[in-house]
């Protein structure tokens, strides 16, 4: 630890006072991937990185031809990026693969380099990993981030049989819980996600601190609507349920004349362009693909409705981004969702995988008054208030110094502990 933080930074933290850290995150996926934990991590180094501190991120190498540490800016915040040498792993969207005795080489190699006050590891799968065992050994800080659902991962192991699938679960959360119990503390982005890894691991006192999300950059818009547009926007992969929502559109009434706009890229967007064209719906789903950030943001600011038919979300940022962009949300009775969507307040929740109760959810949005829809606007801004981006970076700064956080009283001993950043 070194100098103080620069006076520019004070509005934006408790932590202003305090001497600057050098923080050193761990990441098996960044930019140029997009995904809700690579967003995390480009918005939580930028935020750090603006309050002054020296901010490092250790990541994947996508091209192997620019290697070791190099300025990059993300999310306006210049950061020193790592990047290691790694392969694709094909059948997954985003996960690349290392040899352990390299990866192991090279987390040394990056930690004796910035020598680190903290470092804080987003998966155990790979860099997380190396990350803990060579930083454990240096007696250094480690702060762990769930990110992670072996489920998940699943659909992408072609060659396992079904009723092996339980086993490698298993597995999977045994090596995950060995990796975890090196951290001085562990954190997941929900309540509902720090009961998941306790349930699965021996891993306690986990913390739910949530990704955090600058709601200043989304714009909403309380003008009566003129048309009924509903938007989706995330990695358009299986876990997702896209395909679910194209169903589900297929059975509104023609008569309200709504449109369907898919945002984001994925290995499933071939097909499911075939499942609309199939149900005469080409002229009124749009795949917008992979976008920059102004055309998402516009695009959840001009829909009527945000739907999330998804049933492996941990947190979902981008269902939090179109909550702050005032939008009404249809969103899969799964996981950390319903600690969104508040159901008959903010929007409506449906059973994953029941169609005619999604398209039974989306009518009732769409045709609902405009008063009434205004108040599930103003809710869903009121709601996302609490995930500023500034007290999830007051949280994990705390985290980082090794100061105590605020915790609610655990509902059994042992249980998962949520942290909420404007009570502590």
């Amino acid at each position: 630890m070194t100098d103080d933080l620069p006076a520019e930074a004070q509005a934006l933290s408790g932590h202003a006072s305090k001497p600057r850290l050098t923080i050193l995150i761990g990441a098996d996926t960044f930019w140029p991937e997009i995904n809700g934990a690579a967003s995390f991590v480009a918005r939580l180094a930028a935020g750090l990185a603006e309050r002054g501190h020296d901010v490092h991120v250790s990541a994947p190498s996508y091209s192997n031809r620019v290697l070791g540490p190099q300025d990059e800016v993300h999310e306006g915040q210049h950061m020193t990026v790592h990047r290691i040498y790694s392969w694709r792993w094909y059948p997954h969207p985003w996960l690349r693969v290392m040899l352990p005795w390299r990866l192991r080489r090279n987390s040394a190699r990056i930690l004796d380099l910035v020598r680190p006050d903290v470092v804080h590891f987003q998966s155990h799968l790979l860099i997380g990993r190396g990350m803990t065992y060579a930083g454990a050994r240096r007696g250094i800080r480690l702060i762990g981030t769930n990110h992670f659902m072996p489920e998940n991962l699943l659909a992408y192991t072609f060659i396992l049989p079904r009723f092996l699938q339980a086993w490698a679960i298993g597995l999977a959360w045994k090596d995950a819980d060995r990796i975890f119990r090196r951290a001085e503390r562990v954190t997941t982005p929900t309540l509902k996600a720090a009961e998941y890894l306790e349930a699965n691991t021996s891993v306690r006192g986990v913390l739910a601190i949530s990704c955090g999300i600058d709601a200043h950059n989304y714009t909403a818009n309380m003008a009566p609507r003129t048309d009924n547009l509903i938007v989706f926007l995330g990695r358009v992969v299986e876990e997702k349920q896209i395909d679910k929502l194209i169903r589900a559109f297929a059975l509104l009434d023609p008569n309200l004349n709504a449109r369907l706009e898919i945002v984001g890229g994925g290995d499933l967007e071939s097909r499911l362009k075939l499942l609309a064209a199939s149900l005469g719906l080409q002229t009124r789903v749009k795949f917008a693909g992979y976008v920059e950030e102004d055309y998402l943001r516009r695009a959840l600011t001009r829909a009527t409705v945000f739907s999330m038919p998804s049933v492996a979300e941990l947190q979902s940022i981008s269902t939090m981004e179109a909550m702050a962009s005032g939008l009404p949300i249809v969103a899969a009775n799964a996981m950390a969702l319903p600690h969104l969507v508040h159901d008959g307040e903010n929007g409506f929740l449906f059973e994953p995988g029941n169609i005619t109760q999604l398209a039974d959810r989306l009518t009732r949005i769409l045709t609902m008054p405009h008063e009434q829809l205004l108040a599930f606007k103003r809710e869903s801004l009121r709601i996302v208030a609490s995930h500023d981006i500034q007290r999830t970076l007051d949280t994990f700064e705390s985290l980082y110094r090794g100061e105590p956080v605020w915790e609610a009283p655990a509902a059994a001993p042992g249980a998962s502990r949520h942290v909420d950043p404007v009570e502590r």
